[in-house]
């Protein structure tokens, strides 16, 4: 296809993963077959719509998209950074109570599963050092300073990314939700301007070419048909979001009141090496998208972005959270497909027109 399109990473989790991970530690071997028969699934129903690029839908993410990486730290505590949701409800970090900082899991374990299963190229989602970042508190902590963290951060960040392409994704996709909500604590911009500036560290220590091989999403989050950031100005984020040295961008676009106002802002701010995949599906709308749908969506999008820059994708993911069962899988998949098929549409129209 003329333009290129990418699912953001989450799927669903079937309902008896679900069950079993809330009975028992998720670690437990004896859930093994459970995580395989639903990342097995998750891969099949992925290349039953066509999609040229899948992911494992994050299935043996078994807590969230955000905390995977040091869930069962011993050197952490539950009441963490609060992550407050329009619906009500709060999804909180992890805090660390004492250094050294590491990961217990990188994500190329779980490229390396999902590689028995398929064929077709598989992206990676990992989260920003920014996002860890909130893990350190306020306070110094004795004999770790800030400093020491934010070396070790950067450290594992970078052997994730590393591991990933060793083990053969095709893409690594930064997840960067925060960035919008970054903007919504600290309305002056100080904030998101560390985290640029925190995830650009890490970027440095990435060749160029790897860098066109990195992408970042971001979003107003997606949990429980729920946002964290959707009232936040796309025109305080985007400029400082292009500033970030990733070759690819996610772009949520379709939950957007004014998705044309969003694309001028783009237009303005876009930068000649770097590809904007723009979101025209909403995972949070319980509306199927058709594939007309889905065109339309691509076409106006090419009327600001050059069709060798744009992109499409999701949203967000589907499950971010892994308890968030406010979207069946069937429903996932029907998005997906129109996704893929209205992309290949608008890709055959634009492909006539040049």
């Amino acid at each position: 296809m003329l333009i290129p399109t990418e699912p953001i990473g989450s799927i669903p989790r079937p309902a008896g993963l679900i069950e079993a991970v809330q009975r028992q530690n998720p670690l437990d071997p004896s859930l093994d077959a459970l995580y395989d028969d639903a990342v097995r699934d998750t891969i099949e129903r992925f290349e039953a719509t066509g999609s040229p690029v899948i992911t494992d839908g994050e299935q043996r993410k078994y807590h969230n998209f955000w905390t995977y990486s040091v869930e069962g730290s011993h050197n952490t505590a539950p009441d963490g950074f609060r992550i407050p949701f329009a619906a009500g409800h709060i999804r909180r970090m992890p805090r660390l109570v004492s250094g050294p900082f590491h990961y217990e899991r990188y994500a190329d374990s779980y490229l390396a599963i999902a590689k028995r299963y398929t064929q077709l190229p598989l992206k990676q989602a990992v989260i920003s050092p920014s996002a860890l970042s909130l893990m350190y508190p306020s306070k110094e902590l004795p004999g770790y300073t800030r400093e020491q963290f934010i070396s070790d951060l950067l450290h594992e960040h970078q052997t994730e990314i590393r591991s990933c392409f060793k083990g053969g994704a095709c893409k690594v996709q930064i997840d960067f939700t925060e960035a919008r909500l970054a903007v919504k604590l600290d309305p002056s911009g100080a904030l998101l301007a560390s985290f640029i500036e925190l995830n650009n560290l890490a970027l440095s220590r990435f060749s160029e070419t790897d860098r066109q091989r990195i992408g970042v999403h971001t979003c107003p989050g997606g949990d429980k048909d729920s946002t964290h950031s959707a009232d936040v100005d796309y025109a305080q984020l985007l400029p400082s979001l292009f500033e970030l040295q990733a070759g690819n961008f996610y772009v949520a676009l379709a939950g957007e009141k004014d998705r044309r106002r969003v694309l001028e802002i783009i237009r303005s701010t876009l930068k000649p090496n770097q590809r904007i995949f723009v979101g025209v599906i909403s995972p949070i709308d319980p509306h199927v998208e058709s594939a007309q749908e889905v065109c339309d969506r691509v076409l106006e999008a090419a009327e600001y972005i050059p069709p060798e820059q744009l992109g499409t994708t999701d949203d967000c993911g589907f499950s971010p959270f892994c308890d968030d069962t406010s979207t069946s899988r069937d429903v996932a998949f029907a998005k997906i497909a129109a996704r893929v098929e209205g992309t290949r549409q608008a890709s055959r129209i634009l492909g006539q027109g040049r």
